[in-house]
């Protein structure tokens, strides 16, 4: 059976146009593979400076499909430190599992997590976090020494009272020995460091005893923390901490496909490359792989809440009134300035004649072009190719139009590549599509990553209309 990826979100909503929050909940995305086997929960995001965790989360998401057994995945649980890039806007959130006062901003959250750690088809969580420095088991300098959490994966105790899963540090010290065959360098080198937490005998236990891991051990689920070092770069982390969740799949006989080479460079292009967003139903859609900084006049839906849906659940839309920020993860991709519409939902696509070939062409798609592309003409349409101007021309359409005719500032990438094409109907917006010209230039490595965009846009949709949302953000 095909794997399958639900969620309990799909359709992400700002309900108000100052809400700056809104759609910061995290999500929980299940991969099932359809098969029996375990289930692995992967979480990631808890702290928001930590970015190695939440990318490899949500790579585990995007470019994985299950075989065998079933992982569940929460990329981003505390979603609004992320966007932050803090450890917690509210405190640490991992220091909240073992008692925590309703009041606190953050309860609901905790609670939410706790119900899916604690769900019976769970047998299995890892927690990926970046660490500090360089743990070793005896101390080689300040930056290797015991104190350190890089490069580890922890316990809280070396066994359990969980029939399934007796041997923690058996099982943490075959996960580390598969990590450690792919070390870049030897200075990586992985470790099992047990934190003892149990005992609550120092301060070190006392604070672990606070952590999700330790709720989860308490509650029968086996738990381990992956550690990543912080003075790697961002997929130098992730890519480590794949290969130590790829070795607890391994473990629990769950099979698996990944889309991508393991490797830091593979990681790199493949986390950079799933950066796009829909909205209002793909009336609009952008991929914000290359975007500049800031796209003017975009037709939002006037009087209305903004409706989006993310490739990625590491992307959110935060703000309001003159100005939209697009995040993936805690960095900012681009800026929308918005233009309210009345939307007319009649148009569902346009014609366009691209290269010589007659296309019809559905809203929210990117059209590749070679040399020149020529929009079709349809009654009560004005067509508006942002970046082309032609003096005393009001509708676009029926004009062939080449790279050389636009103002490159007007493009939607950095590379002056891509480009909008809008339809309005009687004043009201009707939807686009992108072209992206090729220059003439289609190495196999460029035909492959637009296609890849083609492909992630339409599973996107698909799944949408397959799976209707089961709730949607505050």
């Amino acid at each position: 059976m095909k794997s399958t990826i639900c969620a309990i979100w799909i359709v992400m909503v700002l309900l108000t146009a100052g809400a700056a929050k809104a759609g910061l909940d995290f999500t929980l995305h299940k991969l099932e593979s359809g098969k029996p086997g375990k289930t692995l929960l992967v979480v990631g995001g808890i702290q928001g400076d930590e970015p190695g965790g939440f990318t490899s989360a949500a790579l585990v998401i995007a470019q994985y499909r299950i075989t065998s057994g079933s992982v569940w995945v929460v990329p981003n649980l505390n979603f609004p430190s992320i966007i932050k890039n803090s450890r917690g806007i509210h405190g640490d959130m991992n220091r909240k599992f073992e008692d925590l006062d309703p009041s606190d901003p953050e309860y609901e959250t905790v609670a939410k997590i706790k119900k899916i750690i604690t769900d019976e088809r769970v047998d299995a969580i890892v927690h990926l976090h970046d660490g500090s420095g360089f743990y070793r088991p005896d101390r080689l300098d300040p930056l290797r020494c015991p104190e350190r959490w890089g490069q580890c994966v922890v316990i809280d105790e070396e066994r359990t009272s969980e029939p399934r899963y007796l041997e923690l540090a058996a099982l943490a010290g075959r996960v580390v020995e598969r990590v450690n065959t792919g070390l870049y360098d030897p200075e990586h080198v992985y470790h099992v460091k047990n934190t003892l937490t149990r005992k609550k005998d120092t301060v070190l236990a006392k604070e672990m005893a606070k952590t999700l891991t330790y709720y989860a051990i308490s509650n029968g689920k086996p738990a381990f923390g992956i550690e990543a070092s912080k003075e790697f770069p961002t997929a130098m982390r992730s890519y480590y901490h794949l290969r130590a969740v790829e070795g607890f799949m391994q473990e629990m006989d769950i099979t698996y496909e990944r889309r991508f080479p393991l490797t830091a460079e593979g990681v790199d292009q493949a986390a950079n490359s799933n950066v796009a967003l829909s909205f209002y139903n793909n009336k609009i859609f952008f991929d914000l792989a290359d975007a500049r900084s800031r796209l003017g006049y975009v037709p939002f839906k006037k009087d209305a809440a903004v409706e989006y849906v993310p490739s990625n659940p590491l992307m959110a839309v935060v703000g309001g009134g003159d100005a939209y920020r697009i995040y993936y993860g805690n960095r900012n991709l681009t800026d929308l300035e918005p233009a309210y519409f009345e939307y007319d939902d009649t148009e569902r696509d346009l014609e366009i004649v691209v290269d010589g070939v007659p296309r019809t062409i559905p809203f929210g798609r990117i059209v590749p072009v070679s040399r020149i592309f020529e929009v079709a003409d349809r009654p009560e349409c004005r067509v508006n190719v942002i970046g082309f101007s032609k003096p005393g021309m009001v509708n676009e359409a029926g004009v062939a139009i080449r790279r050389e005719d636009f103002m490159d500032r007007f493009s939607v990438d950095k590379s002056g590549r891509v480009y909008r094409v809008e339809v309005y109907k009687k004043d009201r917006f009707a939807g686009m599509v992108l072209v992206r010209f090729d220059d003439g230039v289609h190495t196999a490595q460029a035909g492959d990553a637009h296609s890849r965009v083609l492909e992630r846009q339409a599973n996107l949709f698909d799944r949408v209309a397959a799976e209707p949302p089961t709730g949607a953000s505050r």
